[in-house]
């Protein structure tokens, strides 16, 4: 087991109850103050953040122990400092009755003394630290205020529309029987080749995911936002850092014997691209993004959208990533969603944004909007795209921060997240609003290009 593993292990089982380990763990950690979430407005503000976060844990004592746990950490850490002051007028005492000949011995005995008692102090602080961080890590974001609030997805609300869904003249076909017919997508042999939730691409339809991996990054940046090609596999530290561990644990794919996972998201490459880095104030906002494969055990979803690629183990998207100042971060929200929306829009697929409740919001957001497209098949949309500002909850957990030019203050950045979009889900999209009574699927006016000007699969 790495010391990553060991860390967070420890932590979470500390958070979920007693560890016997705890005593005898000590590392680098404790020298950081970089807490998931802002441990002096939860203690000064317990009743608020409880409030807040109500919808979003199943037992709000966690809050209770954090706030207790950072109160004592604080009288200890006073009593630490005096011990530390002493020890010096000791040492200090002790040099100059040396230098003279005189006796020490008193001093010194008592400084061996004031020592055992600091050492003492100091075991208990880094445990605390331990306890504290333990605790941080399983907490959500704090919601913001025009969040609504709800323990789940029927307090989302509607906030748009846009386009309108074709009246078909004839039967409308799933998107995995129109792949089919055509040939285009082969879900025996993926699981042959892996297990269920893994998929096949033939012909046409590996053009077509292409086509749209191309387009979608294509037009992205052409609207500012610089490209990036990263790696597949990231560290633990950095899906601690956007919030993926400890929570999402079994969700994740982990390399054995290392402190590797297969990347569940490109959020999680992009946004640890500036990990524990100072930026400067004059380069924000920065506008990032990158196709990347996901990969995801979706632990827990089982039955759910079972057939077809809506849902899969492996699947391509194209993400959005941005650091903003804090008193930008609302204003660049918007735009990233109307980013998201235009790959929607020059597809001519119909879609909706729903803002998400308190209880159905991802684990690190602080608001998020989620965009869903139609699928007539379903007669339903279904989730194409979430699009969330994290506030300074991961610059936090990743230790990202910028310093501004008026005064030289140092304080956390703002970073925000979107697909631009999910991949697979687009070409159901496409599959099931351009299908034809022939089985035939019009490929839409934007993506021909990419498609050797071909109108149809």
């Amino acid at each position: 087991m790495s010391a990553f593993d060991f860390f967070w292990n420890t932590c979470y089982s500390i958070a979920n109850g007693d560890n016997p380990l705890a005593p005898f763990f000590k590392g680098e950690i404790f020298k950081r103050e970089s807490f998931m979430l802002d441990i002096k407005f939860i203690a000064d503000n317990l009743e608020s953040a409880k409030s807040k976060l109500k919808d979003r844990l199943k037992g709000l004592d966690s809050l209770d122990k954090a706030a207790a746990f950072y109160q004592e950490k604080r009288e200890i850490q006073k009593t630490a400092d005096a011990l530390r002051s002493q020890k010096k007028n000791f040492a200090k005492e002790i040099g100059m009755l040396k230098t003279k000949g005189a006796d020490a011995s008193s001093f010194m005995k008592d400084a061996e003394k004031l020592n055992t008692e600091l050492e003492k102090i100091e075991e208990r602080e880094r445990i605390l630290s331990l306890e504290l961080e333990g605790i941080l890590l399983t907490l959500p974001n704090i919601p913001l205020e025009d969040v609504p609030a709800g323990a789940n997805e029927s307090f989302n609300k509607e906030i748009k529309k846009w386009g309108e869904s074709e009246s078909f003249t004839f039967q409308v076909l799933p998107h995995y029987e129109i792949a089919e017919k055509l040939g285009i997508l082969d879900f025996e042999r993926g699981v042959k080749i892996a297990q269920s939730g893994f998929t096949l691409y033939h012909g046409t339809g590996a053009k077509l995911e292409r086509a749209l991996i191309n387009f979608m990054l294509d037009t992205h940046g052409e609207n500012g936002y610089q490209e990036k090609f990263v790696p597949f596999l990231v560290r633990g530290e950095s899906l601690q850092g956007t919030g993926q561990l400890p929570k999402f644990k079994e969700d994740l794919y982990k390399i054995e014997g290392e402190n590797l996972y297969l990347n569940p998201t490109a959020e999680v490459p992009l946004t640890n691209i500036y990990q524990n880095e100072i930026l400067n104030e004059k380069d924000l906002p920065l506008y990032f993004t990158a196709y990347a494969p996901s990969f995801r055990k979706e632990a827990g979803s089982y039955g759910k959208d079972t057939r077809g690629i809506i849902r899969q183990h492996q699947f391509n998207k194209v993400e959005l990533v941005e650091f903003s100042k804090p008193e930008d971060s609302e204003k660049e929200h918007q735009s990233m969603l109307a980013e998201a929306e235009k790959i929607l829009q020059l597809l001519k697929l119909p879609y909706r944004i729903v803002i998400l409740s308190t209880g159905d919001m991802g684990f690190s957001a602080a608001k998020c909007y989620d965009i869903e497209v139609w699928i007539p098949s379903m007669k339903t949309y279904k989730e194409i795209s979430s699009v969330s500002n994290c506030m300074d909850f991961q610059a936090r957990r990743a230790n990202i921060k910028f310093r501004r030019e008026s005064t030289g203050k140092v304080e956390y950045l703002h970073t925000l997240n979107g697909s631009g979009l999910a991949v697979g889900r687009t070409m159901v999209a496409i599959l099931e609003n351009y299908q034809r009574e022939d089985g035939s699927v019009v490929i839409p006016d934007v993506l021909r290009k990419y498609m050797g000007n071909c109108t149809c699969l």
